[in-house]
């Protein structure tokens, strides 16, 4: 049975709001993203948002949060209830904020693993985050343009063999 999460688009654009104020880059952004949750989840037992990823060109990619970028760039749809304008625009490979990010949307440990991810790898080259990224397993097992199962990522981090127990019982 494979794992999913429930992708919460609300949540997934406070995320990238608070990764955004401190690395604009959407390269950067989205990799900060993909650090956090797996730091979430060897935390926790979730992702941040929910999201799932998929095994890009460039390393894996948020694929809900990557869906409300391109809405914002205007070559994608999504749910019109979910405020994407109000929220940030996208300027070449930059993400403007138009607003603050609502924090009450993101829990403690949400805030927690987003700003260990923003200190360790926000200041890193794109060269630098393809590399880390490229590197890991579950993305390498992956194929291009498909979805890194859930537990693949599990199964990469530290205490790999219990966290998936974990996420198979619940």
């Amino acid at each position: 049975m494979s794992i999913r999460f429930r992708f919460n688009a609300r949540k997934a654009i406070e995320a990238l709001l608070y990764v955004a104020e401190q690395c604009p880059n959407m390269y950067t952004a989205l990799k900060v993203l993909y650090f956090a949750d797996k730091e979430h989840l060897t935390r926790y037992g979730r992702f941040i948002c929910g999201d799932t990823y998929v095994a890009m060109r460039h390393g894996p990619v948020p694929s809900g949060v990557y869906d409300l970028i391109k809405c914002a760039r205007g070559d994608g749809f999504y749910d019109p209830d979910v405020d994407i304008a109000g929220a940030f625009r996208v300027e070449g490979n930059s993400i403007i904020p138009c607003r603050r990010p609502n924090l009450d949307l993101l829990s403690e440990s949400d805030k927690e693993c987003l700003d260990a991810a923003i200190e360790r790898y926000g200041h890193l080259s794109f060269a630098e985050l393809k590399k880390l990224s490229h590197s890991e397993r579950a993305f390498k097992d992956s194929d291009e343009n498909d979805f890194i199962p859930v537990e693949a990522i599990a199964r990469s981090l530290p205490e790999g063999k219990l966290l998936l127990d974990y996420l198979q019982a619940n």
